[in-house]
């Protein structure tokens, strides 16, 4: 049976998709702020409360990469938190590419990728937790004995 990947393991692929979502935060929020959305139409934010990309731009970059630059250095240091702050960095992450739909609605395949690496997020803090199973680690359901009937609508 093959064995499942090792808690090392997931907390490193956990760590790298932290580091490389801060990045891309970070990157996003550059262009967002100096360079005004980098060619995205102010038109994209009309009917929401933003006038420029300057507002989303500080949220994306303090936000979205600060809890993700904070998980990442929480991981690498090897601090109890960092299962928390990956947590919120995963959320934040879906929350930002949902509020980012209703915003501007406008779909790019690139908010599909970093809404499957928030959830890949999520997916490893749950494997790490004991909750969800790992990668080739079989999922073991507890016996369950029922004493009596087993219907549920039976009067006791």
């Amino acid at each position: 049976m093959p064995q499942p990947f090792s808690n090392r393991t997931v907390v490193g692929a956990l760590a790298v998709l932290a580091v490389f979502q801060a990045l891309s935060a970070f990157f996003g929020a550059f262009l967002a702020v100096a360079r005004d959305g980098a060619g995205v139409p102010v038109e994209h934010l009309a009917g929401s409360p933003f006038t420029s990309y300057l507002v989303p731009g500080l949220i994306l970059g303090g936000v979205v990469g600060g809890t993700h630059l904070a998980a990442a250095v929480a991981l690498l240091a090897k601090r109890r938190v960092a299962l928390l702050l990956s947590a919120v960095a995963g959320f934040g992450m879906l929350i930002w590419i949902f509020a980012e739909l209703v915003i501007i609605r406008q779909y790019s395949w690139l908010q599909s990728a970093y809404f499957a690496i928030g959830v890949l997020e999520l997916s490893l803090v749950l494997a790490l937790l004991g909750i969800a199973p790992t990668l080739f680690q079989p999922l073991q359901w507890p016996e369950v004995k029922l004493s009596g009937s087993t219907d549920l609508l039976d009067e006791e």
